[in-house]
């Protein structure tokens, strides 16, 4: 068997008036993420994470957000299609570990619905997910509450010699 590890990174700028999506489901909040999608960190840092440990180069590559196609495409959308990607290659998901970070709204009542959301999507068992929220105690964009970062970490497995 053949072992493999990805991470995923990603950014979103943060205004007034736009919905908030984060790992699959919509939050209530002031502010939602500035994208050309509908701008869910989560499910971008998984799907590049994933694209990563496959050797499927990244987010950008497969759904360029010069696309229109894209334009304000369900994130969801994008992490089924990721994860039709990787079968194809026959990788199977071994764990998602994923931190939030974010000064408010306060996420934690929402990741149980999250992890159930993204597991549904990769046909995995919830208990295979991690997410974990944290703040950066007001600090830098994310504590001036005009930004968002998540940051996923996968591990992955495939049968010798496909």
């Amino acid at each position: 068997m053949k072992i493999r590890v990805g991470q995923g990174i990603d950014f979103h700028r943060l205004e007034n008036g736009l919905p908030f999506w984060l790992g699959g489901i919509a939050i209530p909040s002031d502010k939602g993420c500035v994208a050309h999608s509908d701008g869910d960190v989560l499910i971008h840092a998984i799907c590049d994470a994933l694209l990563g440990a496959a050797g499927l180069r990244d987010i950008g590559f497969h759904f360029p957000d010069t696309s229109n196609e894209y334009k304000g495409i369900d994130s969801k959308i994008l992490l089924k299609k990721t994860h039709e990607l990787i079968k194809e290659k026959k990788i199977d998901i071994e764990n998602i570990d994923c931190t939030v970070c974010l000064q408010k709204p306060k996420i934690s009542p929402y990741i149980p619905e999250m992890i159930k959301t993204i597991a549904s999507i990769l046909l995995t068992d919830c208990e295979n997910i991690a997410i974990k929220a944290t703040t950066t105690e007001k600090l830098g964009f994310i504590g001036r509450e005009e930004g968002i970062a998540a940051f996923a970490t996968v591990l992955i497995s495939q049968q010798r010699g496909i």
